[in-house]
């Protein structure tokens, strides 16, 4: 696990635009059992975290009319329990962090894994996400 010092920073980089933490299994299951869309950042202390990944989606988040209804958040290599539990929705894909997903009453629709993510700008990042977020958010 990573230490705290390190990750804090990272996490209230998204929770303090209004990203909720996802830090146990029960919180993941409720998270993603709400109707509506659920946009998940499995966040990490990767360097393409801090370059593309945790930038495009609030850029994606602070530049689109049509938001999803619920942002949420969980640190892999630090919520150990939530990411795993969080893992088993993504499945068929392996994984993968950091890496971003997009979920509406319930189903995986739109999912940015890490090779997506490493070498691209966060500009990419967001308008992949924003042109999810056109299809699927209301």
């Amino acid at each position: 696990m990573y230490p705290a010092e390190i990750v804090i920073p990272m996490k209230e980089e998204l929770t303090d635009h209004g990203f909720e933490e996802l830090l146990t299994p029960e919180q993941v299951v409720n998270a993603l059992e709400q109707k509506g869309t659920t946009l998940v950042m499995i966040n990490s202390v990767c360097g393409c975290s801090a370059g593309s990944a945790r930038p495009g989606v609030l850029m994606a988040v602070a530049n689109t009319t049509k938001k999803p209804d619920h942002l949420t958040t969980s640190f892999a290599g630090f919520d150990i329990d939530a990411v795993k539990k969080l893992r088993e929705h993504l499945l068929p894909y392996p994984p993968s962090s950091p890496a971003i997903a997009l979920f509406k009453d319930g189903q995986l629709v739109h999912f940015i894994e890490r090779h997506q993510i490493e070498g691209r700008p966060a500009q990419l990042i967001a308008k992949s996400l924003i042109a999810a977020f056109d299809e699927h958010c209301n």
